[in-house]
């Protein structure tokens, strides 16, 4: 099958969210007999695609008792720390949404070893889909952010789990912020079935257009390149502010 590249290209980051959204709900109704497993991402644009599907023109368009819930990062801080991306899920999609525990995969960012923590979610993750090594999980959906310096998940420039080849899920470290991550890695997220990327703002326009149209920089410097999807789907949902500097869009 061969791999399908879409740009979605809309006018703001409301408009970006209502997009996915929908994407997301036909996705999910296409899991009529098994669960519809997604990876949500961290950030702040996710907020406002948890708001779309909890409002009332979506939230009654998904059978949520089917859907399983992963994160493809997270940073290494407790579950209740505003820096966690499953408190930000967790107050503004699985709470409204009444979603229950078991539905739900969180990484453990609070463990003191996050190599260990992130070799457990690997094996969690693997047990779920029944997708022993050196077999790859294949998830429904992943849900991707861009971060200014072109990198993905937890996936940084320059970064020891850009060479990742084997395992799932990794530890990573962050040049800012909160420094200690755990994070999906490049083939992980390549084996998926659909894969879609959420980019708005001016600020990321530099890093779209080096990811998406400049062959002179590669994955190491903009790791969000490595995301070439083997049999799946590609989407890049971005407003007007991102695609500023793509070619054909002004």
């Amino acid at each position: 099958m061969a791999v399908v590249h879409d740009l979605h290209l809309v006018e703001n980051n409301e408009e970006v969210a209502s997009d996915v959204a929908d994407f997301f709900i036909r996705s999910a109704g296409e899991a009529t007999d098994r669960p519809f497993r997604v990876a949500l991402s961290g950030g702040s644009t996710p907020s406002t695609l948890y708001r779309q599907l909890t409002s009332t023109r979506c939230a009654d368009r998904v059978k949520w008792p089917q859907v399983e819930f992963y994160f493809s990062d997270e940073r290494c801080v407790p579950p209740d720390h505003p820096e966690s991306n499953f408190k930000l899920a967790n107050e503004t999609l699985f709470e409204p949404l009444s979603i229950k525990a078991g539905q739900v995969f969180r990484i453990e960012g609070e463990a003191e070893q996050p190599d260990l923590a992130a070799r457990r979610y690997e094996k969690t993750i693997r047990q779920q889909f029944s997708s022993p090594s050196p077999a790859w999980p294949r998830f429904d959906l992943i849900l991707l952010g861009l971060g200014d310096d072109g990198h993905t998940a937890s996936l940084f420039p320059n970064s020891r789990a850009l060479d990742e080849k084997a395992r799932a899920v990794v530890s990573s470290e962050s040049p800012q912020g909160v420094r200690h991550r755990i994070t999906f890695t490049a083939p992980l997220i390549n084996h998926a079935h659909r894969i879609v990327f959420m980019v708005t703002g001016a600020q990321k326009a530099p890093a779209i257009h080096a990811v998406l149209e400049d062959d002179t920089v590669n994955a190491r410097q903009y790791p969000a390149k490595l995301i070439r999807p083997i049999e799946g789907r590609l989407i890049w949902a971005l407003d007007r502010a991102a695609a500023s500097t793509l070619t054909g869009t002004t």
